[in-house]
C-alpha cells in the first residue's frame, strides 16, 4: 500500500516579533495549519514537537510540546518531543513522515523557539548546547572572540577555507547576503524585510573576519507547523524522500553534508540538477555557498560566481536558493527552522508564494543541519542533517 506523506496544511508565525510567548506561537501555527487542512484538533493522532532552547531559556526541560500546546485541543494525540539543536524541525518532520507512512492517519510536525529573553549570553549558551562539552571547551579555548560566538568563529574558519581552497571572495559573500535580504523583502513573515546593498553588507561591523554582521543569521522567535496525511488533497505536495544522518566526528561537516545529499538523491531517484528550488541552512552567507557545492548543486568554486551573476535568485537560470530569505533574512528559530523551510517550499509547490514565486516549481529540497561534534579531535562533523525532497501534487 502506498502511504506517501502529503503536506495538507502548513503555517508559519511572523519572525520579526519578540513579544510573543512560546505558547502563543505554538497555538497560532497549529490552529492555522489544521484549518488549512480542514482537520479538527481532536482528529490529530500524533504530534512531533521540535524545540532546542526551552530547557535553558524558559525553564521547561521536558514535555515541552505538552506544555506549549496545552490549550490547542489536541485531546486525542500523543506528543513526542524532539531536541536536536538547529535541526529539531527536520528531525520532527522525518519522524512525522515515518509515522504517516506507517499508517498513522493525521500527524502534526511542529517547531517552536523563543530565543529573545533579554539575556544574550544565555541564548548563545543555548545555541552552544548543540555541541558536546568537550568540544565547547575546545572551541572556547581556540576561538573565543569579541562577538561572543565561537560557532560564528567556526563558520568564519570555513569561510576562509572556501576562499583559500575554492577562490571564494568577500564580495561573493556580500552578494549572497544581498540576495537573501532581497528575497526576505518579498516575504511578509521574514525577520528582516529590508533590502541591503553589497557596500552595506561589507561595511557592517565585523563578527569574525571575513564575516560581517549582515552576513550572519540572528536570534529569532518563531514557530512553524505542517499537517501530514497519507490521503492526498488537491494540490498537496508530497514528501518524495526524507533522509537523515548523524555524524560522529569521523569526517568533516561538509563531507557529511555531501554524503547525506547523495543518499537523498538516491532515495528520491533524482539528480540535483532536476531541483527547481532549495531552502538550505545558511547560518552565514559564506555557508550558503559552501552548502550549495556540498549538496551537489554546483561544482567546487562555482557557487559564488553563480550567485553574483544572479543564477540563484528568483527568476535566475539556476536552482533558486532560499526564496524565503533563508536563515539570514527569514530568520533562524532553531527547532522551527527545518519546518519553516518546508512551509515555504509547500507554498512554492502550490504556486501560492506571491511575488517570490518560482515559475513552474515542481521539485524542491529542504536541507537543515544541527549541532557539531568532534572539534576537539580536529574534525568538526555535523551532529544531524535532515534533507527532504518535496514534489508538487
Amino acid at each position: 500500500m502506498d502511504r506517501t506523506a502529503h503536506i495538507v496544511g502548513s503555517a508559519l508565525t511572523p519572525m520579526n516579533r519578540r513579544d510573543r510567548t512560546a505558547e502563543e506561537m505554538a497555538h497560532q501555527v497549529v490552529a492555522e495549519a489544521l484549518a488549512e487542512a480542514g482537520v479538527d484538533p481532536a482528529e490529530v493522532n500524533l504530534v512531533v514537537f521540535g524545540n532546542a532552547t526551552a530547557g535553558r531559556l524558559l525553564d521547561q526541560g521536558c514535555i515541552r510540546g505538552q506544555v506549549f500546546l496545552g490549550q490547542a485541543g489536541l485531546r486525542n494525540a500523543g506528543i513526542i518531543n524532539v531536541d536536536n539543536s538547529c535541526a529539531g524541525g527536520s528531525s520532527a518532520l522525518h519522524l512525522a513522515a515515518l509515522a504517516t507512512q506507517g499508517g498513522t492517519r493525521t500527524v502534526l510536525a511542529v517547531g517552536v523557539e523563543k530565543m529573545w529573553t533579554g539575556d544574550r549570553r544565555e541564548t548563545l549558551a543555548g545555541i552552544e548546547d548543540g555541541v558536546p562539552l568537550v568540544d565547547r571547551t575546545y572551541l572556547h579555548a581556540e576561538l573565543e572572540n569579541p562577538s561572543g560566538s565561537v560557532l560564528m568563529a567556526l563558520n568564519a574558519s570555513w569561510a576562509i577555507s572556501l576562499m583559500e581552497e575554492r577562490g571564494a571572495t568577500v564580495e561573493q559573500f556580500a552578494a549572497t547576503a544581498v540576495k537573501a535580504r532581497r528575497h526576505g523583502a518579498l516575504n511578509p513573515t521574514a525577520q528582516f524585510q529590508q533590502e541591503v546593498t553589497a557596500d552595506e553588507v561589507l561595511e557592517s561591523h565585523a563578527i569574525v573576519w571575513p564575516l560581517t554582521r549582515l552576513m550572519c543569521s540572528s536570534f529569532t522567535d518563531g514557530a512553524a507547523a505542517v499537517v501530514l496525511s497519507a490521503t492526498p488533497a488537491p494540490g498537496a505536495p508530497r514528501i518524495r524522500a526524507s533522509t537523515v544522518r548523524s555524524g560522529n566526528g569521523d569526517i568533516d561537516y561538509h563531507e557529511r553534508l555531501a554524503e547525506t545529499a547523495a543518499a537523498a538523491w538516491e532515495e528520491a531517484g533524482i539528480d540535483p540538477l532536476d531541483v527547481d528550488l532549495v531552502e538550505l541552512h545558511d547560518a552565514t552567507s559564506a555557508e550558503e555557498l559552501y552548502a550549495l557545492e556540498s549538496l551537489g548543486f554546483f561544482k567546487p568554486g562555482d557557487a559564488g560566481p553563480a550567485t553574483v551573476a544572479g543564477a540563484t535568485s528568483i527568476g535566475g537560470k539556476g536552482v533558486t536558493v532560499n526564496t524565503s530569505g533563508g536563515l539570514l533574512a527569514r530568520g533562524h528559530p532553531l527547532g522551527a527552522t527545518g519546518i519553516a523551510q518546508v512551509v515555504e517550499l509547500a507554498a512554492q509547490l502550490r504556486d501560492e508564494a506571491g511575488p517570490r514565486q518560482v515559475e513552474g516549481a515542481r521539485l524542491a529540497v529542504a536541507a537543515n543541519t544541527g549541532g557539531m561534534i568532534g572539534s576537539h579531535a580536529g574534525c568538526t562533523d555535523a551532529a544531524f542533517i535532515g534533507i527532504h525532497v518535496l514534489e508538487a501534487g
